[in-house]
């Protein structure tokens, strides 16, 4: 931490802008303003009028451990002997088996992500919550630590306890532009004048998308209104809550028909997200008033009854004590979404030191707090902040009509039973690859990511199953793992293995990176050795200050002064971007410059044993294992079309990379399509790619490589070139090894040979959950499921654990890793992976 506390100023005095000036305080940091538009006793934010539920689980470990540290967070605000939290227990209950089932895949994650929850039957749901009416029941899940945030309350509490450590509050002080000069902030303008500030954090809520156009920053966030009301007293509920306010009963949620509830003293308050999307440009608001009311409030629209019709009915079925109230008041509440549902942490792309922690829920906001405080202070969050990256959606996804429609589908969605695969409704095709054509005429079934169409298998290749092996032939999968599935996927893999196939990996993100100080930026970020000559290919880890693992990726060097990379996403740009200009900067003459071109670009994937005769068929360039080793660069042209070739593979099968324009694309795919035709050439999905690469022992970024491992924990440490130094993390790893971990990266095989699980499912060892799922699939040549997850050192090879899915306990073991696939050849990635 720097000796002189940085000038901080925070835009918004909601739950999360009061919390973020806590948490750095208690960080050492004390020369802070928060400014807020709005009374500051009443800002008119949506804290204002947010209910207060905190359900912590979630598929997402990261949004958990932030609602586990907000409980936390709340129980210690205490002010008169009463803490911010009140903590009845949540209790979601299943009126469908569909919904039970998705009850105990919910448990699941609770145990993944250490919170203890259970799955209990209609009588026990009764036994907890009285009002309920059994005869709708399947069951529920019931998790005693959630409970209701006392929001307002907290905020208030938390001013006065940060103003007494410095903290400046400006309240009915709108802000009206940020200052800035050399590509950094440098104040907050308002109409009482400028405040200068080193480092300006917008906590805006619904008025995010204003402030960030401020710095000329697109915030992809869509307010929208969620009804909420209060009924009449209720007879049955009478003397049961003495505070006005006051819960006993769990919080209740109604996901089958997207209701939630909680007390009010004897009343009821019934959240409906069943209505239709009601999205709210916060500009339209207007000014916020000098003195904001709970029932006179920008955050707080008319009530819409109409609307509210099916909610009542259906809160009527599920607690009849109801049918003795009516409904008393309600409102319109505005919330935020964001594309994808999570929160926006992080620092602007273009702007540093402006930061953002929006599209924040109560249920979060402490979690998030603290981790934008870590990231400020120490560099780095304890808890992964990857899935809430600001900067990790694609330019494309930015544009308010994809914002609207996404943000529109995500409150549709918001309580519906989400598979890990399915893409997004709307829109579609956004980004299509030059190939795409070819693709539709071979009958793909596309899934959507970041934008781009994904082919995941190809119904043209049908007619291979009836010609396949029968050890390649998968065991029938349940229906929950049979989703967005097809057994053509063991096709494409056999095939892949036993003559060739096309993979489209258009959407892989690549960057040019230029200039005489290329090779600086690279040699100072990553953990290879990238000073060697043009034509070779380095596999490289980027590493963040505490030595976890912030990305991993492929840099091949073209020329002295050029290098393309192979990158995980828009995040990894935006890191070498900013690295870049702080270099620039230096005036030294090594300057760099780093650019996207993935929109520009197109590849194709060409593996398998035939690769090599496909290839040689359209080119008179030399692609031999003496010409072309592995991890190395060619300059050549493919049937006729210049293109950069790297010999690589993701699948344990000979083959390479072919890198061209994406003008070229379309006649390049042909080129190979023609000439493979009479060597077995199939088009393969992704699908195929991912069961091969976890077949290869080859780890994947964003699941079973994270900022929360090392390389040696993530097995990874060859990937540290020996005696390089300097690097980012490096002094992190100092005393580090793989002789002296905790926990490492395991390779589980079902023991069972059928069952197919999907990812974040707990793992035990004699009862006690050591671990969880990180990826999985089926290893269509050895025949029988396999998994990684992370296990203490303790459970090595050998040891038999258990895998938790839906309920019942899945029997697998531990067993050796094959060699890397960017560690040896090919050849010998595909015979480890056969003898296993």
């Amino acid at each position: 931490m720097a000796s002189t506390p940085p000038r901080v100023v925070i835009i918004g005095a909601g739950i999360v802008g009061v919390n973020v000036a806590d948490e750095l305080i208690k960080r050492g940091w004390n020369k802070i303003t928060v400014v807020e538009q709005g009374p500051l006793d009443m800002p008119g934010g949506s804290t204002s009028h947010a209910p207060g539920l905190v359900f912590q689980t979630t598929p997402s470990k990261t949004m958990s451990l932030f609602a586990k540290y907000t409980i936390e967070k709340l129980l210690s605000i205490v002010e008169d002997g009463q803490s911010c939290f009140n903590q009845v227990g949540g209790l979601e209950i299943a009126t469908t088996p569909e919904r039970l089932e998705e009850l105990k895949r919910k448990r699941g994650f609770a145990s993944s992500w250490g919170i203890d929850a259970r799955v209990i039957t209609p009588d026990e749901c009764v036994k907890l919550y009285p009002h309920l009416n059994k005869q709708l029941l399947y069951g529920g899940l019931h998790i005693p630590t959630d409970g209701l945030a006392l929001a307002a309350r907290s905020v208030q509490i938390l001013i006065e306890r940060t103003r007494k450590s410095g903290t400046r509050y400006l309240g009915n002080t709108a802000v009206t532009g940020i200052k800035q000069s050399g590509g950094r902030v440098t104040g907050v303008e308002t109409a009482s004048g400028v405040i200068e500030a080193d480092i300006v954090i917008a906590c805006a809520g619904l008025w995010s998308v204003e402030v960030g156009a401020m710095v000329g920053l697109s915030i992809p966030l869509q307010p929208m209104a969620h009804q909420y009301a209060k009924t009449t007293p209720v007879p049955a509920s009478a003397g049961r809550n003495p505070l006005p306010n006051g819960a006993n009963l769990p919080i209740l949620r109604h996901q089958d028909q997207d209701l939630y509830y909680r007390e009010h003293g004897d009343q009821y308050g019934i959240g409906f997200y069943g209505h239709r999307p009601i999205p709210v440009v916060a500009a339209s608001l207007g000014p916020t008033a000098k003195k904001v009311t709970e029932h006179n409030m920008p955050s707080r629209l008319e009530f819409t009854p109409k609307d509210f019709e099916p909610a009542w009915k259906l809160s009527q079925e599920i607690l009849p004590v109801l049918k003795e109230s009516k409904i008393a008041d309600g409102f319109n509440g505005i919330m935020s979404f964001t594309p994808d549902g999570g929160p926006l942490v992080g620092q602007a792309p273009n702007l540093d030191n402006f930061y953002v922690a929006e599209g924040v829920w109560v249920t979060h906001s402490g979690g998030v707090a603290r981790a934008l405080a870590q990231l400020l202070v120490n560099g780095k969050s304890e808890i992964d902040l990857t899935d809430c990256e600001l900067s990790r959606f694609e330019d494309i996804q930015l544009a308010p009509s994809y914002v609207h429609e996404t943000c529109s589908q995500q409150f549709v969605e918001v309580y519906d039973i989400i598979h890990p695969l399915q893409p997004k409704e709307s829109p579609r095709n956004v980004r299509v690859s030059p190939f795409h054509a070819r693709h539709k005429e071979l009958g793909a079934f596309f899934l959507e990511t970041g934008g781009w169409e994904r082919p995941h298998w190809y119904e043209n290749n049908a007619k291979l199953l009836d010609e396949m092996p029968a050890k390649f032939k998968p065991a029938e999968r349940d229906p929950w793992a049979a989703k967005f599935y097809s057994p053509i996927v063991a096709a494409e893999a056999w095939r892949t293995r036993t003559a060739a196939a096309m993979f489209d990996t258009t959407a892989f993100r690549r960057l040019e990176i230029a200039g005489p100080g290329a090779v600086d930026l690279l040699d100072r970020l990553t953990t290879g050795n990238v000073s060697r000559k043009p034509g070779v290919a380095t596999y490289s880890l980027l590493l963040d200050q505490e030595g976890g693992i912030q990305s991993e990726m492929t840099i091949s060097r073209v020329l002295d002064d050029l290098f393309l990379l192979g990158v995980n996403g828009p995040t990894d740009f935006t890191f070498f971007s900013r690295e870049a200009r702080k270099q620039n900067k230096l005036g030294n003459g090594r300057f760099v410059h780093v650019r996207d071109i993935t929109g520009g670009t197109c590849g194709i994937g060409l593996w398998g044993p035939n690769a090599h005769k496909i290839l040689s068929a359209v080119s008179a360039d030399d692609f031999s294992d003496s010409a072309l080793p592995h991890l190395h660069l060619k300059l050549a042209h493919i049937g006729g079309l210049p293109a950069k070739v790297i010999r690589m593979s993701y699948v344990g099968q000979p083959g390479w990379e072919i890198v061209t324009s994406a003008e070229n694309g379309l006649r390049l795919w042909d080129s190979l399509w023609k000439a493979g035709q009479a060597h077995g050439v199939i088009a393969a999905g992704r699908s195929a790619l991912a069961s091969m690469r976890l077949e290869a022992g080859f780890p994947s970024f964003g699941s079973d490589l994270t900022p929360e491992h090392d390389p040696y924990e993530s097995g990874l440490e060859f990937l540290l070139h020996p005696g390089k130094e300097g690097y980012l993390g490096h002094a992190a790893l100092k005393g580090r090894s793989k002789d002296a971990l905790s926990k490492r990266l395991r390779r589980l095989l079902i023991n069972d040979g059928r069952s197919v699980v999907l990812g974040k499912e707990p793992v035990f060892h004699k009862g006690t959950a050591v671990g969880y799922v990180t990826s999985s699939g089926i290893g269509y040549e050895i025949g029988t499921p396999l998994a990684y997850t992370y296990l203490p050192i303790s459970l090595g090879e050998g040891t038999v654990v258990e895998i938790e899915y839906f309920g019942r306990r899945i029997s697998a073991t531990v067993v050796p890793e094959p060699v890397h696939p960017m560690k040896t050849d090919e050849g010998r990635v595909a015979r480890r992976a056969h003898k296993l």
